[in-house]
């Protein structure tokens, strides 16, 4: 079995420097129109972005998205997106910790000396918080400094990863038992597939109150695992780099359900962020691009842009602050259109509908 560490940093150069992204399935982000509206009786000091996020106050609805953990390059990047958000009172979310549950591994996991205010979320996969006692994940959160555990499934991921786990029987009873005896907010999210209204209703049934669609047409984590794969594992991969429900068509297809929804996977700009919120999510989250950005040098330069844009989006479509943009008509084009359940609330909003 390849090292752990060794895997997250071929993760980390795959996704900065790759060909990861979906090939042909997109976002659908750019199906989502917003009403324009000429006369919004707004100033830009009007439009209040501040949010909440499973209980968390946030200057924007908008998080650093999980991307690393695990090894000495992973702790630098980690500390660096962690103070950003700080600074600009956003959001951030570790990677995989499964190194420091299975390893002891540490590097990259410790933020809070840096980023003491700001909304920390953990991160462990399904398969592993199965074989795990709750005792040992709130102890990772406590190490961490994390106010709430993301509970990431990935079996398309899994399968074609040269070390991948493919047992995934018994994810509802785990994800119950964490949410009867973990002592903070759960957040069910995907890894780059999306999540279905069925995923949802399921989740929702057993008291999970927030997930993070993780959809398709960004970074496709098969395709990073692809990279790394060899002979007959590399096959599968070229067959599946594209599977997945799209970002826009996830957050769509949970309307309804009561839950926070974070949207992230493909997610490029302010713009991107503001069409996720008119269809029906409660923050944004950004990785790639951010990754990216860092290692360019202009981290805070990209975040800053990405706030002004989602401002900006605001403003033209006339709400005040993200609650108002949520209640916004939208006009959504066909490929997206079907995706909506029908009776759902953006169902409701949708110009034509």
């Amino acid at each position: 079995m390849a090292h752990i560490s060794s895997r997250k940093d071929d993760h980390i150069r795959l996704c900065v420097d790759g060909d990861v992204g979906f090939r042909q399935k997109t976002t659908l982000l750019e199906e989502v129109e917003l009403l324009h509206d000429a006369l919004p009786e707004l100033a830009m000091e009007d439009i209040d972005l501040r949010t909440f996020f499973v209980g968390k106050a946030l200057a924007a609805p908008l998080i650093i998205a999980a991307m690393t953990g695990g090894t000495d390059q992973a702790e630098a990047i980690n500390r660096a997106l962690a103070a950003t958000a700080q600074r600009l009172g956003l959001g951030f979310a570790f990677g995989s910790q499964r190194p420091y549950l299975v390893k002891g591994i540490s590097a990259g996991y410790k933020v809070r000396d840096v980023a003491p205010d700001i909304l920390i979320l953990g991160n462990i996969g399904l398969v592993q918080a199965r074989e795990t006692p709750t005792h040992k994940l709130r102890e990772l959160l406590d190490f961490s400094g994390a106010d709430a555990l993301c509970v990431h499934l990935n079996p398309a991921m899994e399968v074609v990863q040269p070390e991948g786990d493919s047992d995934f029987r018994n994810g509802l009873p785990t994800i119950r038992r964490l949410v009867e005896e973990l002592d903070r907010p759960i957040i069910v999210k995907e890894t780059g597939c999306g999540l279905s209204r069925s995923v949802g209703q399921r989740v929702a049934a057993l008291g999970v109150r927030a997930v993070d669609v993780s959809g398709a047409g960004g970074t496709s984590w098969v395709a990073v695992e692809t990279g790394r794969a060899e002979a007959g594992q590399k096959a599968l991969g070229e067959r599946f780099w594209d599977w997945g429900i799209p970002t826009a068509a996830s957050v769509a297809q949970l309307s309804g359900l009561g839950l926070e929804i974070c949207a992230t996977g493909g997610l490029q700009s302010g713009l991107d962020v503001a069409r996720a919120l008119a269809l029906g999510a409660t923050i944004g989250g950004i990785a790639r691009p951010l990754l990216q950005a860092h290692a360019a040098g202009r981290l805070e330069e990209k975040l800053t842009e990405i706030l002004a844009e989602l401002r900006v989006a605001h403003l033209l479509a006339g709400a005040r602050n993200p609650a108002e943009l949520r209640e916004k008509p939208v006009l959504l084009e066909n490929r997206l259109r079907r995706w909506v359940p029908q009776g759902s609330p953006l169902a409701g909003r949708m110009i034509g509908g």
